[in-house]
Parts: structure tokens; C-alpha cells; sequence
């Protein structure tokens, strides 16, 4: 769990706005939900980057940062502190359902909450891409970060390139790359460096969570 903690109202700005996986304006957000992000919880969690706000005529809008998403992955694994009353319990039970389905599943916040995109037309019909194409996707994603070929580059990277595709199915792509000639994955040797999004995005390879990934020439 990070050191800095949170406040309740400050967890639930970011579960809602988690929710709306989108920019949202305080109006909307005391029309939808009842609340709104003000000081000192938006100060705070601006200053700790887990939320970006601006002005939008009168009043501010809001985004989670992609901190934000792995600050809440990181609070939904070590187990949020429950909430005193019924409505807490119903919070706590919800959150550790959620918890136990992206164990199972292997998604992660942003597959089940992402924004969608607009379906298809029906005579057109949406097919996901097939294995090839994710393995493709990795390789294209690795040649925009890296310096040049044979850098070692991290997973939240190359992840923040896919997130239109289930988190499972880039797992086992990284997984078939692995067993290929000139891919590599490693886990971070300096475990103390790793950021929330840095554990959140590793592959469990062997019983052992990769972190980075190095594709040569």
C-alpha cells in the first residue's frame, strides 16, 4: 500500500471517476453521483497525480491519470479499510467481488471500465483481433518506446498502447513472444523502483512476474 493515504471522500472521487473512465465537470458529477471534486481533496489528489483538473467555463473538470488507475488497482489488491454503516459493507463487499473476478479473469480496472468505443454497424460486425495481430501490436508498441532495438522497455508502456485489447489477451501474447527468438522478458531486479502501475502490468511468467520487455533487432 503507498504511504501517502487516502480519505474516504478522496476514494470515492476516484472510484467514480474510475466509473466514468472519462472527463468529467463537477456538475455532472453532482448530478450523477451527488458529489463533486473540490479542496482540499482535488489539490491533494492533483498533487499526488492521481487526478488531473482544469477549468471548463465555471467550474472544473476531471480525469483519472493513469497513476490513478494503478493507485486503485493497487488499493483494490491490499484491500481498502471498510467503511463504518451498511451502505460501507455493501462498498466493501462490491469492491472485494470486483477484487476476486480481475484475479480470476486476469483483466485489470481499465478493461472492465474503459470507455467504449462505438459499435460496429451490423452489417459490419466487430471481430476481435486475433492473436498474430496482438503479437504484432506488442511488437509495434516496442519499436514506438524504445530508444532503439534491444532497450529494455516496461510493461505499463507498452500496455498504455493496447488498452482497446483485454488485458488477457496481451498476457498470452507476451507469453507466446517469449518462447520466440529474439524477445525477452525479465522481472525488474530493483523491486524497490517498481511503481503501482509498474506491479500492476507485470505477466506472470513461471510463477514470476515479468516486468520488462527487450525485442532485438
Amino acid at each position: 500500500m503507498p504511504d501517502e493515504k487516502l480519505s474516504l471522500p478522496e476514494l470515492a472521487a476516484l472510484i467514480v471517476l474510475m466509473r466514468e473512465a472519462r472527463e468529467i465537470s463537477n456538475p455532472e458529477l453532482k448530478e450523477r453521483y451527488g458529489l463533486t471534486l473540490v479542496n482540499p481533496e482535488r489539490q491533494h489528489l492533483n498533487d499526488l497525480k492521481l487526478v488531473d483538473s482544469w477549468k471548463q467555463g465555471r467550474a472544473f473538470a476531471h480525469v483519472l491519470t493513469d497513476s490513478g488507475w494503478a493507485r486503485l488497482s493497487e488499493e483494490f489488491r491490499t484491500g481498502i479499510a471498510r467503511p463504518a454503516g451498511s451502505p460501507g459493507a455493501a462498498l466493501y463487499a462490491l469492491l472485494g467481488g470486483l477484487q476476486t473476478f480481475m484475479d480470476r479473469t486476469g483483466h485489470a480496472l481499465a478493461d472492465i471500465f474503459a470507455e467504449q468505443t462505438e459499435p460496429a454497424p451490423a452489417d459490419e460486425p466487430a471481430t476481435p483481433p486475433d492473436g498474430a495481430d496482438i503479437e504484432a501490436r506488442i511488437r509495434a508498441a516496442y519499436a514506438t518506446l524504445a530508444r532503439r532495438p534491444g532497450t529494455w522497455v516496461g510493461l505499463a508502456e507498452v500496455r498504455s498502447l493496447l488498452r482497446d485489447v483485454p488485458r488477457a489477451d496481451v498476457d498470452g501474447a507476451l507469453r507466446r513472444l517469449f518462447l520466440t527468438n529474439g524477445v525477452n522478458l525479465i522481472p525488474e531486479s530493483n523491486q524497490k523502483t517498481l511503481t503501482p502501475q509498474d506491479r500492476d502490468a507485470a505477466v506472470i511468467i513461471g510463477d514470476q512476474d515479468k516486468h520488462l520487455l527487450w525485442i532485438g533487432a
